[in-house]
């Protein structure tokens, strides 16, 4: 049995992670992705969603008692107190939530290599949680664009920026980066070759292979 091999996979927002994340399991990969363990962690009347309500009040929610992300986000957004609080309740599901996935792959056995695409890898502290990390990056002027395509004014997209590492210094601690400023074709083809060395790099030898 080979042991699984965890790959980190961040970068800021709006810098093609969640292209690369699906790229790559096309490649084969196992992805697991942080965003939807948070969409998860908010299911109606859910502990996690009680908290956040109880937190934010009812004003968050839709008709339908889902949260209204836009609406908390411009709330988070504009508050470092009222984003830390919103972390403080999310990411102990969203751990628990992908470790026990962790788990489920290895022992089901299948799986050799597994990315977690977690955008605040660094914030929570959880490098170390993986054999490597690859940080997904692009000039802020290419996010900023980005942004106003999914219709967040300069103002919004400049505050959800500003709320992550900055993204040089998330290249500065990776294994390996991808610079995403062109076209998809390109961030395929960064993908594949970083994956291809991935691969290479953290293959590792069968139980067997390693008791000859």
């Amino acid at each position: 049995m080979r042991r699984l091999i965890k790959v980190g996979l961040t970068g800021g927002i709006a810098t093609g992670k969640s292209t690369t994340l699906e790229r790559w399991r096309l490649l084969g990969a196992a992805s697991l992705d942080a965003d939807e363990y948070a969409h998860r962690a908010l299911t109606p009347d859910t502990p996690t969603w009680d908290e956040v309500v109880r937190t934010f009040g009812n004003e968050i929610l839709n008709e339908d008692k889902t949260v209204n992300r836009p609406k908390l986000g411009d709330i988070v957004f504009a508050d470092d107190g009222k984003r830390e609080a919103l972390n403080r309740i999310i990411h102990p599901a969203v751990d628990r939530m992908w470790k026990e996935d962790i788990e489920r792959l290895k022992r089901e056995g299948h799986a050799e290599f597994v990315v977690f695409g977690i955008p605040l890898l660094y914030e929570v502290a959880a490098e170390s949680q993986f054999d490597c990390v690859v940080t997904v990056a692009c000039s802020e002027q290419t996010q900023l664009s980005r942004l106003a395509m999914k219709g967040l004014n300069e103002t919004q997209a400049r505050t959800r920026i500003r709320a992550q590492w900055p993204l040089a210094a998330k290249m500065d601690r990776a294994d390996f980066v991808i610079w995403n400023d062109g076209t998809p074709e390109v961030l395929h083809q960064q993908a594949e070759i970083i994956w291809a060395t991935i691969k290479e790099t953290y293959h590792a030898p069968s139980k067997d292979q390693q008791e000859r």
